[in-house]
């Protein structure tokens, strides 16, 4: 059974892995080394980059990923260290959490991509 996602907050469920849906998501929190890591070439160099956040604290950048395996992931780790991050984090997303009040509208999309 699984557990409840707390008070306040309910949790977002969608059919296993859609037809054409990267099955592995992932949050990678990045720090920039010696010169600033820019978001949109990284977007533009990493297909797998859905949307992210600048941030101010231990980390630079948040990446929200959507990746077809690990190795997807692996190799995206790799680019942003040969980008020049200094330290990468990188978390599986296990399920989308939302406020209860929270309307369908303020879930961001994911990246389309054109092949």
């Amino acid at each position: 059974m699984t557990p409840a996602p707390g008070p306040g907050l309910r949790l977002v469920t969608s059919p296993a892995h859609p037809a054409g849906s990267p099955p592995l998501r992932a949050v990678a929190r990045v720090r920039s080394g010696p010169a600033r890591l820019d978001f949109e070439q990284l977007a533009a160099r990493i297909p797998a980059v859905q949307w992210g956040l600048a941030l101010a604290g231990d980390a630079d950048l948040e990446l929200h990923l959507a990746c077809r395996d690990p190795q997807e992931l692996r190799e995206v780790v790799a680019t942003l260290r040969r980008a020049g991050a200094a330290g990468v984090q990188v978390e599986l997303v296990l399920r989308t959490l939302l406020p209860a009040a929270a309307a369908p509208s303020t879930v961001l999309p994911a990246r389309s991509t054109v092949a």
